[in-house]
């Protein structure tokens, strides 16, 4: 088995994907008018009740007990942008213990949509401030050979499987 992406019902394709591409700068992959599907993902439909077989009324929308995540290197340059959009925001930039900058704000239909620095740069900026490779490991809980792998690739994005 294999996992393929994650799916959103959303009431009109005509408001979600405009907020999709411009908003969050996903591009099509397939559009097949009530299911479109964004290169990396999500995949959007309308008229999910109907396709899946359910009243209309049992789909609930904004239910918050999920999120779409994303990741940037340039958190203070997205913020704004994606604020000047006219988002919902569900709360400012906060900051986590492990160092880690996070917005969250919804889409047209309510989805938590969240938005962060990716990891690699948290680390690089404790590594500016000073700390050592041991302490940032100890502060972002990541390992220390993670934290030497951005130290030494910082213009690379950070693999997956690290």
């Amino acid at each position: 088995m294999e996992f393929r992406g994650v799916l959103f019902a959303v009431r009109s394709m005509a408001v979600s994907r405009p907020f999709y591409e411009n908003v969050l700068g996903r591009k099509v992959a397939l559009d097949l008018g009530a299911n479109l599907v964004f290169a990396g993902g999500p995949t959007l439909q309308e008229q999910f009740a109907e396709l899946v077989g359910f009243p209309e009324e049992k789909t609930v929308y904004g239910a918050h007990d999920t999120e779409l995540y994303f990741e940037t290197d340039h958190l203070d340059q997205e913020v704004p942008q994606v604020k000047a959009a006219g988002v919902k925001i569900l709360h400012d930039v906060k900051e986590y213990p492990w160092g880690q900058r996070v917005f969250r704000f919804f889409d047209p239909d309510g989805h938590i949509i969240e938005l962060a620095d990716s990891m690699k740069a948290v680390i690089l900026r404790y590594l500016d401030q000073g700390l050592s490779e041991e302490e940032v490991a100890r502060r972002c809980q990541h390992p220390v050979e993670f934290i030497h792998w951005c130290k030494e690739h910082p213009d690379e994005d950070a693999p997956q499987d690290m």
